[in-house]
């Protein structure tokens, strides 16, 4: 093992060195740059051509999420960093240069800091590998990620350093009922997070779908869903990470806790009638904005409701802390649900049902006995 690991190093220690001091480095301005040829002097790109350009950059625009290119970017500037202290040069893409680069994210010797000992994860690695394949293919370039120097060195890392998924703590219907009763109803911040936590559970859904909701369709440029309440319940038409989806929320047992009318309470008093659904509060707590709520605030709420509601009180204080996020509602939900999986997995808009099985943190694993149904 120790010669195949001197063998390796000797093999991947040679990428080309960086020669230029002007090497561009920075990420792809993919989404700035015209798809048209530059106009020479004597040609100027027609006007109809310029309009079907910049709709271009915006069709660019919605092949992903801000936050999806906005980790693409901070990936490849990482990346970058480290080749700028490694003296070595991240264009043209060199299997070498990326396997010894993989090889420090999961050493902890990447970041920059000599006393830094502790790696990246096996997950975080694999997207700084999917985050270089993008950047590089906006470049034009192609990074052959099944070469022996990635191939091979990604294989040790997981052998090496994969560990079990660190699931987020799953909140009940009992939970949730306690989360909103640590919440103000009289005061319009108190009505938004009742909401949002409820349609969030009920819904199942991802914190960015939460605040990406408008009252009704087409009212804003970066929504990403809306909402169409009805006498039965509530329709959230969205486009989440498996396209476009309708989620159906039926009216609760009780008033009190009854999603729908959480949402048209929050709606009545903050004299909502246009654009987005979520808000911030403003003026003390007395008016609401307009600019459309942070997703992070999401996962502020879940955290901080569950520890004001005392969930898992027979934890300590940091690790409450660190158990419950946004995903503790889609969770909830799929482990609390008494009913046929392929409904759960519809309304989390799982494209697989081992996906939702992972988000069932508290279902019966063996109500369907294999071992008995065999005969033994």
């Amino acid at each position: 093992m120790e010669q195949n690991t001197k063998n390796h190093v000797e093999e991947t220690s040679a990428p080309p060195l960086s020669t230029a001091a002007g090497d561009d480095v920075s990420a792809p301005q993919v989404l700035h740059e015209s798809p048209l040829p530059s106009p020479t002097k004597q040609d100027q790109t027609p006007s109809h051509l310029a309009v079907l350009a910049d709709r271009a950059r915006s069709y660019v625009e919605a092949a992903s999420s801000a936050n999806t290119r906005k980790a693409y970017a901070a990936d490849w500037k990482h990346f970058a960093a480290w080749c700028r202290r490694s003296n070595l040069t991240p264009l043209p893409p060199h299997p070498q240069t990326v396997g010894l680069y993989i090889t420090a994210c999961a050493s902890g010797s990447a970041i920059g800091t000599p006393s830094r000992t502790k790696g990246n994860s096996v997950s975080t690695i694999e997207r700084r590998l999917s985050s270089l394949s993008w950047n590089y293919t906006q470049r034009g370039l192609t990074l052959d990620r099944k070469d022996r120097h990635i191939a091979t060195v990604m294989a040790g890392i997981r052998n090496s350093h994969a560990r079990p998924p660190m699931q987020k703590e799953a909140v009940m219907a009992e939970d949730i009922i306690a989360m909103i009763e640590t919440l103000d109803r009289g005061t319009l911040r108190g009505m938004r997070d009742r909401a949002m936590l409820l349609i969030g559970y009920a819904g199942g859904l991802r914190r960015s779908e939460i605040v990406s909701l408008d009252l009704k369709a087409d009212q804003s440029e970066d929504g990403r869903g809306w909402i169409e309440i009805l006498d039965k319940g509530m329709l959230i038409t969205l486009r989440g990470k498996t396209g476009w989806r309708e989620v159906e929320i039926g009216r609760g047992s009780s008033d009190a806790t009854c999603p729908i009318v959480a949402i048209e309470t929050w709606i009545k008093f903050a004299k909502l009638a246009h654009g987005p659904l979520f808000r911030r509060v403003i003026g003390q707590g007395s008016a609401v904005g307009s600019e459309r709520l942070n997703d992070k605030e999401v996962a502020r709420l879940v955290k901080r409701a569950a520890m004001a509601a005392g969930i898992r009180g027979d934890l300590s204080e940091v690790e409450r802390a660190f158990k419950f996020s946004s995903h503790s509602l889609r969770a909830g939900l799929a482990s609390s649900a008494e009913v046929d999986e392929r409904y759960v997995q519809k309304q989390l808009g799982h494209a697989s049902a081992e996906m939702t099985r992972r988000y069932q943190r508290r279902r019966d694993r063996f109500r369907i006995n294999l071992t008995k149904a065999a005969g033994l």
